[in-house]
């Protein structure tokens, strides 16, 4: 199941396995057979590291998704609830705990939380009355779940809205405990090198942790050469932007949750000669996104323009190897065309998925509306206009679009004028309220704390500068034959990944003045290795850099990644990290208050 991850310069494997095993160690503490009630955001992360049958080698009977009133039946002796430290959640299981039915055989509790353990929770269900009826209280500690063979995420949706409006640095403190981890698994990381407060505060934790435990050294020969700490809001200006890669397309419109898409299962139907298309599936259609499957693989990082012309290719060099079957004519190659059959018709299935859902993106990327909006934001990247009211905006507004749309836009424009004048964010503040409602007030306000959404003080706008020295646009992007980041936004290159670029050649020496006009400290850090754990490194090894971005990171600063980490004379590959995958929409929404009522 997860041999994809094994394939990459690191093996990430040992981080699964290593979850598994703490999760074994403590299904086994709890003798007997068992149910799992589940807080229902853990599932998605969960099914990365172990499946069903995992559970079920334990004595996992019964599961069940966390939630008010009695549980559902089950003849079990334990009941295990798996458990985000989150006061609203004690109060679900004390209701649970009191509406157990008193005539029944009483059976065992345990609560485990993920990732880690909390005194308020603790405090809550004493207060509840309930923390006696625990025969085990503990926590399992996922912090970095490996999603493919070069990304981890912590998958913490809230990390960018408690870090920049609520002042909480829980989620930067399960990130250094995370890098700790990692270390113990994969060496000591011997360079550390960062942007922003986060960053500074991650690696300030890091490094006390690691004078705290100075006596147990582990004996590992680093794996990594690098680490690279980057704050989101260095560039808030990538995650506003529509990403154009393949998957960048599928996770803007259809949005990837933990690996999987649900599409719209009309264009999946398998239709049979002679038949009319009556009995149309009504269920989504769930795909796995993951390179373990290799056309997948070949073709999520490319600018979606680019794509058409591979997956014709793919069909042509399918038809031709099953055309193969009328040259088989002694037993032997009958034998041998035989045996490929089985990774033939996967590979088949495999394009017609992806043929399909390319049909369902290109309907949306040939529309009109599609086209104004990209047009929009590359001027305003390119910064045209970006000093005055938006007609097209406007006219969004008039036309009562998705409010997150209008969001997106208004905060990319203020992010690539570095601030609007006042009376431009007044109007358009009005305009948002007066059409959208007034309970969006509070969403404004957030987004201005947040630095996305801001009034243009007496500085200059230093935007077309970092543009300039960075060479965040580039005209004419090859989007079919890249030699540039650009191409995963058509055009602009992502500024997060620029710095990384430019850090591992010449060095961020060379662009000090950009880097201070950055949000937050830029720093280095060296931590020691034990003597002889230094590397020897073979003539023409690349150098593995553990890219870790706080508040977030979107598929297209991936693909970016991915691609420096191919060309040929980077001498630098990529490993990246993140608190959580987001996109423009899921971005805006973790920080709006009460998204719930705002229709996506």
């Amino acid at each position: 199941m997860a041999a994809h991850l094994s394939y990459g310069r690191v093996n990430l494997n040992i981080l699964r396995e290593a979850a598994r095993k703490e999760l074994r160690e403590f299904l086994d503490k709890c003798a007997g057979s068992k149910a799992i009630v589940w807080d229902e955001y853990l599932t998605g992360p969960f099914g990365l590291i172990a499946q069903y049958s995992l559970l079920k080698e334990h004595e996992v009977e019964k599961m069940f998704t966390l939630k008010n009133g009695r549980l559902p039946s089950a003849d079990v002796k334990n009941i295990i609830f798996f458990v985000r430290p989150r006061l609203e959640l004690m109060d679900i299981i004390a209701d649970n705990i009191f509406s157990e039915d008193k005539h029944h055989p009483a059976r065992d509790f345990h609560i485990l939380f993920v990732p880690r353990r909390s005194m308020l929770c603790e405090q809550r269900l004493k207060e509840q009355g309930v923390l006696g009826s625990f025969v085990n209280i503990d926590e399992y500690i996922l912090d970095l779940i490996p999603f493919d063979g070069d990304l981890l995420s912590m998958e913490y949706e809230s990390a960018f809205r408690e870090c920049y409006l609520e002042n909480d640095q829980t989620s930067l403190y399960h990130t250094a405990k995370g890098l700790m981890t990692l270390q113990a698994l994969y060496g000591t990381i011997p360079q550390i090198f960062g942007k922003g407060d986060c960053a500074r505060h991650v690696a300030n934790m890091m490094l006390r942790m690691k004078r705290e435990f100075a006596g147990t050294q582990n004996q590992i020969l680093p794996v990594f050469d690098t680490l690279l700490l980057l704050d989101r809001n260095v560039d808030l200006l990538t995650p506003l932007a529509t990403q154009l890669t393949y998957e960048g397309l599928i996770d803007e419109i259809y949005g990837i949750n933990n690996g999987y898409v649900k599409l719209p299962p009309e264009k999946f139907a398998q239709k049979k000669q002679g038949e009319g298309s009556k009995d149309l599936p009504t269920e989504p259609k769930k795909l796995q996104l993951n390179s373990a499957e290799e056309l997948y693989a070949e073709i999520r990082d490319k600018n979606f323009n680019a794509v058409g012309a591979a997956l014709s290719k793919k069909a042509k060099i399918i038809s031709a190897a099953f055309e193969e079957r009328h040259n088989a004519k002694t037993v032997g190659e009958i034998k041998q065309f035989v045996s490929q059959l089985p990774h033939m018709q996967a590979a088949r299935s495999s394009l017609a998925n992806h043929t399909s859902v390319a049909e369902l993106i290109k309907d949306i990327t040939t529309s009109e509306a599609f086209f104004d909006n990209l047009t929009v934001e590359q001027e305003f990247m390119t910064g045209v206009d970006t000093d005055k009211v938006n007609t097209y905006i406007e006219d969004c507004v008039a036309q009562k679009d998705p409010l997150i749309k209008i969001l997106r836009l208004v905060c990319m424009q203020s992010v690539c004028n570095n601030g609007l004048k006042q009376k431009v964010l007044d109007y358009y503040k009005r305009e948002i309220l007066q059409t959208y409602g007034y309970e969006h007030i509070l969403t404004l306000s957030n987004l201005e704390k947040a630095g996305l959404l801001k009034p243009q003080t007496g500085s200059r706008n230093n935007y077309p500068t970092i543009r300039k020295t960075l060479k965040l646009w580039m005209e004419d992007a090859n989007e079919q034959n890249p030699n540039d980041i650009s191409y995963v936004y058509s055009g602009y290159a992502p500024l997060s990944i620029r710095l990384t670029q430019v850090l591992a050649r010449p060095g961020w020496r060379s662009i000090e003045e950009v880097l201070k006009m950055l949000p937050g400290p830029h720093f280095e850090e060296r931590q020691q290795l034990p003597s002889g754990l230094h590397k020897k490194r073979q003539q023409g090894e690349n150098r593995t850099t553990l890219v870790f971005f706080l508040g977030g990171v979107t598929y297209a600063e991936i693909a970016a990644l991915r691609f420096l980490s191919q060309m040929e004379d980077s001498g630098m590959e990529y490993i990246i990290a993140t608190t959580k995958l987001i996109n423009g929409t899921n971005w805006i929404k973790s920080l709006m208050d009460r998204p719930e009522s705002q229709t996506p």
